[in-house]
């Protein structure tokens, strides 16, 4: 069974620099729509169902907002 993850984004630390964007290996992250208190344009879930938990996107984050989970299969 393949692996399942979850990915949570702080929207107000993220700068908007979409590394985590071209980090992730199955496309669960986009750049959102709509601009952060600070007015950057930060990376947002658009598909989590495809997480893996790899951690690619946790670990290229400069500024730590990104945290990933892996999830437990279901019996």
């Amino acid at each position: 069974m393949a692996r399942k993850g979850k990915i949570i984004i702080d929207r107000d630390l993220c700068k908007g620099c979409l590394l985590c964007i071209r980090a992730c290996p199955v496309k669960v992250l986009a750049q959102s729509p709509a601009p952060n208190a600070s007015g950057s344009y930060p990376s947002e879930a658009v598909h989590p169902e495809k997480c893996i938990a790899c951690g690619n996107c946790y670990e290229v984050c400069p500024d730590v907002c990104i945290e990933v989970y892996a999830l437990e299969d279901a019996v």
